[in-house]
């Protein structure tokens, strides 16, 4: 069985994770969702609910193109999550050249500490690749429209969090 990690903190998922999320279902036979814990980056949302938000949105995705897909919160070194959910490669999404050069110092750590895991790199769907969760809720706290980033219900608990 192929199974893959995608990780991230999905602060909040958008449209742009949930792209990766369906086209990595054809690449592998079970699809780990990794929600990085990351007190550094200071969430707007609690790991339970970005769990939660996830788990709705990928319940959809499966209903839809089938595939596996868990969700797994962590908060430990990346290529140690990939040895716990039994992953043999993690799939990461690219949006432009910035993401490169940080993806590409990552995976040279995680070849050094673990050469049998590979990672494989997916580019994000040309409609999707100015996604940023970080925009997305600046955007909502300024109250800008994010329908278009994402989901219907993610929408709703951004809205409500920031607004509210």
């Amino acid at each position: 069985m192929r199974i893959g990690l995608y990780p991230g903190t999905f602060d909040p998922v958008t449209l742009g994770h949930t792209d990766i999320i369906q086209r990595a279902l054809a690449l592998v036979d079970r699809l780990v969702i990794g929600v990085a814990i990351n007190r550094d980056k200071g969430p707007l949302f609690t790991l339970e609910e970005r769990v939660e938000m996830l788990q709705a949105e990928c319940a959809g995705i499966t209903a839809k193109c089938g595939g596996e897909i868990v969700v797994h919160p962590f908060e430990n070194l990346l290529i140690d999550c990939a040895h716990d959910v039994g992953a043999s490669v993690i799939i990461r999404g690219l949006r432009a050249v910035a993401d490169f050069e940080y993806e590409f110092q990552m995976v040279g750590m995680n070849r050094a500490l673990d050469d049998s895991v590979e990672t494989v790199f997916m580019m994000a769907d040309a409609r999707r690749q100015a996604i940023a969760s970080k925009l997305v809720k600046e955007i909502a706290r300024l109250g800008g429209d994010v329908s278009r980033f994402v989901p219907p219900a993610v929408e709703e608990r951004l809205v409500a969090r920031l607004r509210g």
